[in-house]
């Protein structure tokens, strides 16, 4: 009997990118890799989206379209593209409005991709609806997903596989277009056996020509085992990726896999030396960048708190610019609390950006002192419906701190149009209208302008930098002063009581009691209501000056923590009377950022 072929796709050049390296990678590196990757047989590769859109235009001073249009190319026109989308967050982190959502899917398909990825992290299936109906009509092949994680212990109510099988069923009954059907874990935390039974589940309930698709994360050291389950169980295809980027917090390896079939029904029908060749190549390719150790380790503490592995190191490359890393493993520990108490949204982006910023405040705040503006509004309604009620007495909390009342309508219908918004930022910067600048304006915002006007800063972490700091020969000693001539004067506390002495070229010494000091009048306190940073974080643009007058809820100032940007608001109106940050600083939480009154 023939063995079933296993379908795969590589997520090196994307999934891989964003868990090592906070998706901080130049297409000029790694290209060459593609190529091998090619010629190793490889059909199906995911290329873009995600995290992968915004950070090159936020870091690499690169365009994410430019970059897919030389994917494509080097790959030429067979093999397959894939890009990743969060429902009606797109590529960004914030919701966007019908027009941008439209213009997401025009885009994608115009530069090159095959098939988009599209997931939602509260599974609210009204979240994928007009979101696959625009990829779909654009041409594109559209795999919807269902979110899948474990729950810490001691939690019940959704994530088990009848839950997903709800989920997979509503999707049917909505009408909504798909070309394929995948469940996502990006924390690589469900136990084998669910994932098992809902495959097996799932292959009852759709034709059997459906293409139902597997993703997880080796983060927990269970990626295989999970490929093994979700097979058995039914997966026509899975996500692998190749060494230096495969295991930890990215995708099981494919010689991985490869060995783990033998014995089996199934194949994934590769060459294993032409694999090897390809690593080879990707090997090289990565040899100049940065690693962080725990984006190779196995953590078996996600079991117990998912933290997704494409947002673990940019949590942790955040915690290091902050001097905040010591706290990592406390605030692990508080995400659990966290995610029980939030409704159970799925810990993948932005919802586990939501969870680990709110662990943090809990963690150096106080536990509940203070509400993440995102977990908030994920509590109180604002992206959608949770797969469970949130705790009553967190969603007072975040209305009382958030000033909002609870939200139960569609997301979508209370976002303003995009593309007037964006087009008129371009016009009054004298920027082409086009549709991919308005879409860089949607959904990167300042840093899409800033890259747009050619002022986009480069932040890409290699060791080559490093080494080369260290490099550089230290600066010569100044040569030693000569010793002073004349009198020297001074001053020596005895019995609490100062003395001024003098010291003549000859050794003679003179004492005398020194004068009482006048005391300095410390500078007078501005007084006015203080402003917080709401999360540690970087400055990425002040947006008032002193003497502006504001109103309450004008945005003062965008910070950027662990993956997101998010605007800080002023608590009341009045005027600008300090500002006490500058771009490109690094904060901490409860830095005061301005003084307003």
């Amino acid at each position: 009997m023939s063995k079933k072929v296993v379908q795969f796709m590589d997520t090196s050049f994307r999934d891989g990118f964003q868990s090592v390296f906070g998706a901080r990678v130049l297409t000029d590196d790694f290209l060459p890799a593609v190529k091998a990757s090619v010629d190793a047989g490889i059909t199906n590769m995911e290329a873009g989206g995600g995290a992968r859109f915004q950070s090159l235009f936020f870091y690499c001073g690169e365009s994410a379209f430019d970059m897919m249009d030389r994917f494509r190319a080097e790959v030429g026109p067979d093999i397959a593209l894939q890009t990743l989308a969060r429902g009606i967050n797109v590529v960004a982190l914030s919701q966007a409005p019908r027009d941008i959502i439209d213009l997401h899917a025009k885009m994608f398909k115009k530069h090159g991709i095959t098939t988009i990825r599209n997931f939602d992290a509260l599974n609210d299936v009204r979240n994928l609806e007009y979101s696959g109906e625009r990829i779909d009509h654009h041409g594109l092949n559209h795999q919807v997903v269902i979110s899948m994680m474990d729950l810490p212990p001691g939690c019940t109510g959704a994530h088990t596989a009848e839950f997903y099988i709800d989920r997979l069923k509503q999707i049917i009954a909505a009408g909504i277009p798909f070309h394929s059907i995948c469940f996502k874990d990006a924390s690589g935390t469900s136990n084998p056996e669910k994932v098992y039974n809902t495959f097996k589940a799932a292959r009852k309930i759709v034709s059997e020509d459906t293409i139902l698709w597997f993703h997880t994360h080796d983060t927990a050291g269970l990626g295989i085992s999970q490929n093994l389950a979700a097979v058995k169980g039914g997966a026509d295809g899975i996500d692998l990726a190749k060494i230096p980027l495969s295991g930890g917090t990215c995708q099981p390896d494919i010689l991985s896999m490869i060995h783990a079939l033998k014995g089996t029904d199934f194949t994934l029908d590769l060459d294993y030396r032409k694999i090897l060749v390809a690593s080879e190549a990707f090997e090289e390719a990565m040899k100049d960048y940065f690693f962080p150790p725990e984006a190779k380790m196995v953590s078996p503490t996600v079991t117990l708190s998912p933290m997704p592995g494409g947002a673990l190191t940019a949590n942790t490359m955040m915690m290091r610019d902050t001097g905040t890393l010591h706290l990592y493993a406390d605030v692990i520990k508080e995400m659990s609390e966290v995610v029980r108490l939030g409704g159970f949204g799925t810990s993948v982006t932005p919802v586990s950006q939501f969870y680990f910023q709110q662990a943090y405040l809990n963690v150096t705040q106080g536990k509940w002192k203070k509400i993440n503006p995102s977990y908030g509004d994920m509590v109180l309604g604002y992206f959608g419906r949770t797969p469970v009620a949130p705790d009553p007495e967190i969603v007072k909390i975040a209305s009382e701190q958030l000033g909002k009342p609870v939200f139960t309508d569609d997301p979508l219908d209370i976002l303003e149009p995009g593309i007037p918004k964006a087009t008129k930022i371009l016009e009054n910067n004298k920027l082409p209208v086009s549709d991919e600048n308005i879409f860089i304006i949607a959904s990167c915002e300042q840093k899409g302008l800033d890259f747009l006007l050619g002022n986009a800063i480069t932040n890409i972490r290699k060791i080559t930098d490093e080494k080369a700091a260290a490099k550089q020969p230290a600066p010569k000693a100044a040569a030693a002063a000569p010793a002073p001539v004349g009198p020297r004067d001074y001053t020596i506390t005895v019995n609490n009581r100062p003395y001024n002495v003098t010291v003549s070229e000859a050794g003679g010494i003179q004492a005398a009691p020194a004068a009482a000091a006048v005391p300095v009048a410390a500078p007078a306190a501005v007084a006015g209501t203080d402003v917080e940073a709401p999360t540690p974080g970087n400055v990425v643009k002040i947006l008032v000056e002193v003497g502006d007058t504001v109103e309450t809820d004008s945005p003062l100032v965008v910070l950027e923590a662990m993956k997101m940007e998010s605007e800080v608001k002023s608590p009341c109106a009045g005027k600008v009377l300090a500002v006490h940050v500058s771009a490109g600083d690094t904060v901490q939480a409860s830095d005061p950022l301005f003084t307003i009154g």
